[in-house]
């Protein structure tokens, strides 16, 4: 029997792995012309902009008590959320300066094999199911995003650290949104990731209206698209998938951003991409089957 809920989650958490990764592309053009933690700042605080009246439509509809002690309740997991989001991203951008895109991509795809370990903590079970789909996934990610050598410089040090907060935030969000509301927790998440990101950048970037104008479009699509759509379908499906599975799904935006690459860039799909692509796709397959065996 299908279990519409979780199939309900895994597909908003697919859509989400879309938007992901043909976001991909927008980040690229923006990290050319503007600071990491600049460009992170604007794009979340748009993403939480965009959010505000959404959430405060729901609120009103669902109850006619005041949205303020509603949000209240939900700052502290929300600024815990939005801290670590903040560490993940940063260590992703700072490190791309010293590492290539595919290494970056894998490395911090690593995450498919961490969450089901870590899960173990929320006593979440270790299947069988769960170590074969993670393997399979993290062996076509290997094959989609590396062709060079795997030497080890501070770079990738940089995404490994991160693949352990992207982790954390997968299996906060499984926690949190257990009892707190996926709107709210989004705005309070993004808010804090955009202040902490802004201040870093005024810190240590320069930044100017010129840079803004060339960035434009990439910062709308990262903001409303990447930040306002995806990350909140992120928590509004995670109400119903695992988090073994939701890594496993989260990691398909490699895959999408490379299909995007090729669309929008013209870049090429090799023959190994395409393998990396299949075994990507197969290991979602086996997180989403059902294995019983029967007594002879």
């Amino acid at each position: 029997m299908i279990d519409r809920k979780a199939l309900k989650g895994n597909l908003l958490l697919l859509l989400t792995a879309a938007i992901w990764g043909s976001a991909f592309v927008a980040q690229r053009v923006g990290a050319q012309n503007m600071g990491s933690f600049t460009f992170n700042g604007i794009r979340f605080l748009l993403g939480a902009l965009f959010l505000i009246p959404i959430m405060r439509h729901y609120h009103t509809k669902k109850t006619t008590a005041p949205l303020m002690p509603a949000v209240k309740s939900s700052l502290v997991p929300g600024v815990i959320l939005g801290s670590v989001l903040f560490i993940a991203a940063s260590l992703q951008q700072v490190g791309m300066i010293y590492t290539t895109a595919g290494k970056a991509a894998f490395i911090t795809g690593m995450y498919i094999i961490f969450v089901p370990l870590a899960g173990v903590f929320f006593k979440h079970p270790l299947t069988f199911k769960n170590i074969v789909s993670a393997v399979l996934a993290l062996i076509g990610l290997y094959f989609l995003t590396v062709s060079e050598s795997m030497a080890i410089n501070i770079g990738d040090v940089y995404q490994l650290i991160g693949a352990f907060f992207w982790t954390s935030h997968i299996l906060l969000i499984d926690y949190f949104v257990r009892s707190h509301d996926a709107l709210k927790l989004s705005v309070i998440q993004f808010l804090t990731t955009a202040i902490l990101s802004l201040l870093v950048g005024m810190i240590f970037e320069v930044t100017t209206f010129a840079m803004i104008q060339i960035t434009l479009v990439p910062i709308l699509y990262g903001g409303l698209l990447s930040v306002g759509v995806a990350y909140t379908l992120q928590i509004v499906a995670q109400k119903f998938a695992k988090p073994s599975h939701a890594a496993i799904i989260l990691s398909l935006e490699a895959v999408f951003g490379v299909l995007a690459g090729v669309l929008l860039l013209s870049e090429v799909l090799t023959s190994r991409g395409l393998a990396g692509i299949l075994l990507m796709f197969s290991g979602m397959m086996v997180s989403q089957m059902n294995f019983t065996l029967k007594k002879s």
